[in-house]
């Protein structure tokens, strides 16, 4: 399996100024500029990013993979970026598919839930390069940059359980797919982990692993329909809850926030504390590391270098492809030895000493 090199948490997200192209509106795709699609010179390598449907500010998965479209262009100044946001799942095809009738040189889908239509389009345009986040296919054209998330979600399991004072801890996703569940899955096994280590009875609020059936927003934007669902689970007791549903979780952190300290929250993806501004809510944040694989990802295609899709990337704990982020406003609050023992899990995962599963864990 291929590492990432050198890499590390994401640094803070900076998008100011941008403009959210739309090709459901007809609009042309925006640069980092805010240029139009057609203002690249002739010697540019062109990467051009279709958000999935929470769009471009999500604080989340988006957000994160414009960030190593970023990267790479301050890498390599030869680096044309672009993005189109996507309103609906109608708007997949036809984003792709203009970015390849503009010849960009990468095209990237950003989001298992566009599986379908990358390797439709993928399919039908043998000779251009596509990446995808979340998800692998089986055209040889997709770059598939996958994480095991279950791995740092095990230690944010453990950790919360740790820290809950109800002894309830809480999860909910967007929708039920790998990307999502994969998390959720991990957490619910790092708080059983706890119990075991521990001989406690910390539940686990929004999530069966045995049935895969739980709570969930079915929906990726939405901020009330988080703040929905959250409040049920504190209503329940929790008083720790991981959202997995990318901007929709802004609807607990915003809450967690202004409840002023009734529950806290740990956030995914990116950085909560660098990309939301509710980090005095945060307790951590179960961080995929999806700038650092975009961004080599592109820089090795512009550079010329064949990506291999066999096995592709895939992120975990050893590679620090996924990772827990620093704990920021809570650092004081959690006791040492229970960061030790969160630090331990890590190297015992690393080293395949605990064994972490997840039926939705990246395919080889």
């Amino acid at each position: 399996m291929r590492s990432v090199r050198g890499m590390r948490i994401a640094s803070a997200f900076v998008a100011g100024g941008l403009v959210l192209g739309a090709a459901a509106c007809g609009e042309a795709p925006k640069d980092d500029n805010g240029a139009g699609a057609g203002d690249a010179g002739g010697k540019k390598y062109s990467a051009c990013m279709v958000t999935d449907v929470g769009g471009i500010d999500d604080k989340s998965f988006n957000t994160s993979a414009w960030k190593g479209l970023q990267e790479a262009k301050k890498a390599n100044d030869k680096i044309d970026i672009k993005y189109v946001a996507s309103k609906s799942q109608a708007d997949y095809e036809v984003s792709m598919t203009q970015f390849v009738n503009q010849k960009c040189d990468f095209i990237l889908a950003v989001g298992g839930l566009m599986g379908d239509a990358t390797s439709k389009i993928a399919k039908a345009n043998p000779n251009q390069q596509f990446g995808i986040v979340d998800s692998k296919l089986p055209e040889s054209n997709v770059y598939p940059m996958q994480f095991d998330t279950a791995q740092a979600a095990f230690q944010a399991g453990y950790l919360a359980a740790g820290m809950s004072k109800s002894g309830k801890v809480g999860t909910y996703g967007g929708l039920p797919i790998p990307p999502v569940t994969i998390f959720m899955d991990g957490f619910v096994d790092g708080v059983a982990h706890y119990n075991k280590t521990k001989s406690k009875n910390v539940q686990v609020l929004g999530w069966n692993k045995e049935t895969q059936k739980g709570s969930f927003t079915n929906d990726f934007a939405k901020q009330d329909e988080g703040k929905k669902v959250s409040d049920t689970l504190v209503a329940q007791g929790a008083d720790i809850i991981m959202p997995v549903a990318g901007g929709a979780g802004l609807g607990t952190t915003a809450a967690a926030q202004a409840s002023g300290g009734k529950y806290s929250v740990i956030w995914v993806d990116a950085d909560g504390c660098e990309s939301t501004p509710n980090c005095p809510a945060l307790l951590t944040t179960v961080v995929k590391n999806i700038a650092d694989a975009v961004k080599e990802a592109v820089v090795k295609a512009a550079g010329g270098e064949k990506l291999e899709v066999n096995p592709g990337f895939v992120g975990t704990l050893a590679n620090n492809g996924v990772s827990l982020a620093p704990y920021h406003e809570f650092d004081s609050k959690v006791p040492a030895d229970l960061k030790a023992e969160v630090e331990k899990i890590k190297a015992d995962i690393a080293a395949g000493t605990i064994t972490v599963t997840s039926k939705a864990q990246p395919t080889k």
